[in-house]
């Protein structure tokens, strides 16, 4: 049990913030399939697939209607993508190149969620606003705590593979992570530990999760809206706050 917990320790990534439904559910969960895989040398970035398949999976049960199925593959693509990175760390095979695949899966998965969401509900417009809502809470999750801690977006690419998903990931994630370094640059306590560890709860493990209740409980177009009044709390939070007006003097 000891070792278990050491272990687990160790392929923690390290980070500001906590999000709970991550930390308290799908990491432990994980865990026991990270110390199955670790001895058989399984190379982190094919459970980086394995978590892609399953979160495609998920969209076409969604898209056919299979609410509970689709609820199902969504919770074990979270459980695999928890388990991608605490293989890597673990195992010590952390790498650009996971990294990279792993933000562009699940930018594609998303993509497919919602294009599924759309497809069922008969609402692709609100699907498609929801999906906006998602990237960018997510954006600014990641960038709020990357920022925190001085780190770079993009890792060096050292390989012809790795170059090539560096070059993917500036097409669809560069201009996100400028938008949201300028945002904080206009609201640097963005970059505090209470808006991280707020902004934290608001991450992929936790959203999947709402969505997978949503699915199953039959109101799956309910997670956009739940998205949008995410976006739209946060925008609120975001915008300038006017100075109290000094009361004039009376002569």
């Amino acid at each position: 049990m000891l070792l278990r917990s050491s272990s687990l320790a160790r392929s923690r990534k390290t980070r500001r913030g906590t999000e709970l439904v991550c930390e308290k559910v799908f990491r432990p969960l994980a865990h026991p399939l990270v110390l199955l895989l670790a001895p058989l040398r399984v190379p982190p970035p094919l459970v980086v697939v394995a978590a892609g398949v399953a979160g495609f999976a998920a969209a076409v049960e969604l898209g056919r209607g299979s609410l509970l199925a689709a609820a199902l593959l969504l919770q074990l693509k979270t459980l695999l993508d928890n388990a991608d990175g605490q293989l890597a760390r673990l195992t010590r095979r952390t790498s650009a190149f996971g990294r990279y695949l792993d933000s562009e899966v699940d930018l594609l998965v998303n993509a497919a969620l919602f294009a599924a969401l759309g497809w069922t509900t008969g609402q692709p417009a609100l699907a498609l606003v929801g999906f906006l809502a998602l990237t960018s809470v997510l954006s600014l999750n990641f960038n709020a705590e990357r920022l925190s801690r001085a780190a770079v977006a993009e890792p060096e690419a050292e390989s012809g593979a790795t170059a090539l998903l560096r070059r993917v990931y500036r097409l669809a994630y560069a201009p996100q992570d400028r938008l949201a370094e300028a945002v904080v640059a206009r609201r640097p306590a963005l970059t505090g530990s209470i808006a991280v560890s707020l902004l934290a709860n608001l991450g992929m493990s936790t959203q999947l999760a709402a969505f997978g209740l949503l699915i199953a409980l039959g109101h799956p177009i309910a997670f956009a809206w739940l998205l949008i009044v995410e976006a739209a709390l946060i925008a609120l939070a975001l915008l300038p706050r006017r100075a109290p007006r000094r009361q004039e003097e009376v002569a």
